[in-house]
């Protein structure tokens, strides 16, 4: 059938489709909100996929929020400590979260172990960044221990969260090659530099279709990942940041 033209249409008028609407991404933070920068920079430049439409913190002084109202974003201020267990507190984040029909939830610097009941709620529509090649070095102190241990390798990776403490499927990662002379200060500064350029990359392929969590795991384009999920080499990362090779 062929497609309606202005004579075809009531009144001459043209015809135009409808707009299709814009995915929504929730962000759960806690402090400085740097990722969160760097996901509403992408927003800015029309390379998201999709619209942040909350900002939520367990923190009041979250330095994340002023990131959000200078964008121009919702945000909301969900203190932990005003209820009375985990279990409470997560019933009252879903409520809040629902309130914006949220596409994808990223958790963006958002220091709260989730309930059983909160992650099963968002299943396959979650991610987190976390500061190592996962699955190395789950937890806290991540830059600390890897030195310790003496890696040549390191850097940050995107996962789809489940109940296992930064265990879910790996997406993304973006190495950092580690020599026996770097300083664990420079580490963080340029993990940090990797966990933004690779956020958007992985949100906006979620947005998009592309990313996504089938039964075998991560998935993209429709196949599986293996468990590092998808990896930026060292090379390719400081390219993309212009980063000096030799340092």
């Amino acid at each position: 059938m062929n497609a309606p033209t202005q004579a075809d249409t009531p009144d001459g008028n043209d015809f135009e489709a409808e707009p299709a609407e814009k995915r929504r991404v929730v962000v759960l933070i806690s402090g400085n909100g740097s990722n969160l920068q760097a996901l509403l920079d992408a927003q800015q430049h029309d390379e998201l996929g999709g619209e942040i439409v909350a900002v939520i913190s367990n923190k009041g002084d979250a330095y994340g929020l002023i990131r959000a109202k200078e964008a121009g974003v919702d945000s909301v201020v969900l203190p932990h400590r005003e209820y009375d267990d985990r279990d409470a507190y997560d019933r009252a984040l879903i409520k809040v979260i629902d309130r914006h029909t949220p596409d994808l939830i990223v958790l963006a610097g958002f220091m709260r172990i989730l309930t059983p009941t909160f992650v099963h709620r968002y299943a396959g529509r979650m991610l987190n960044i976390h500061p190592s090649l996962l699955p190395d070095y789950p937890g806290l102190d991540t830059h600390t221990r890897a030195l310790a241990d003496g890696v040549s390798e390191h850097g940050a990776s995107v996962h789809f969260v489940t109940e296992e403490l930064d265990g879910g499927p790996v997406a993304l990662q973006a190495a950092l090659r580690v020599d026996p002379d770097t300083a664990v200060e420079q580490i963080i500064e340029k993990v940090h530099a990797r966990e933004h350029l690779i956020y958007p990359i992985a949100v906006r392929w979620f947005l998009e279709g592309r990313l996504s969590l089938g039964a075998e795991g991560a998935q993209f384009d429709g196949m599986p990942l293996p468990h590092t999920g998808l990896r930026m080499s060292h090379e390719d990362a400081a390219e993309e940041l212009d980063e000096d090779l030799d340092d």
